[in-house]
């Protein structure tokens, strides 16, 4: 079974910044066969892929209070096990474990970064738009901690939401 998107082309879209209220509003779960979530899951999949440093866009990102998101953590340092782009309709943790803390940032927050503690191995129940297929993902490390903040994203949680507190958050970095 493969898991990678391979779904319409999509155009590229504006990405929302916090405080914007869409980004702390729970996200409806939708119907993975309706033509515009397919067209949507394009659109996160071709504004990820224009945006430096992006792993993940979830819809609530570009305006859209729905449980959808892309990933792809492809040829990342931090990565070990890898699924390619894909994009995931519901998702649900069923088993999560290995809590470690780690260092995030979010288009969403373009300013901050933060440690947040994650599972460094998460088992994830989604269904795929287009075909509405259910699946079931197990991955670990840096793919696992990009599902999370995906899976947060569209419950209305940022990562500064789960933050330890001021302490682990900073400024982030310009490189020139």
């Amino acid at each position: 079974m493969t898991i990678t998107w391979d779904g319409p082309q999509g155009k590229i879209l504006p990405v929302l910044t916090a405080p914007d209220t869409v980004l702390s509003t729970v996200g409806d779960e939708v119907d993975p066969a309706d033509p515009a979530v397919v067209q949507l899951a394009a659109d996160l999949v071709a504004t990820m892929r224009v945006s430096p440093g992006c792993v993940g866009l979830a819809a609530p990102q570009v305006g859209v209070g729905a449980q959808l998101f892309a990933v792809d953590v492809t040829g990342h340092p931090k990565a070990a096990t890898t699924h390619g782009a894909f994009v995931l309709c519901n998702a649900k943790i069923i088993e999560a474990s290995r809590w470690k803390a780690g260092r995030e940032g979010c288009m969403s927050v373009p300013d901050l970064t933060g440690d947040v503690k994650r599972a460094g191995r998460v088992v994830v129940a989604a269904t795929l738009p287009g075909s509405g297929e259910e699946v079931t993902v197990t991955t670990d490390a840096f793919e696992a901690r990009a599902l999370q903040h995906e899976i947060d994203h569209c419950a209305g949680k940022l990562f500064l939401d789960r933050v330890a507190g001021a302490h682990a958050i900073y400024q982030r970095k310009v490189y020139l």
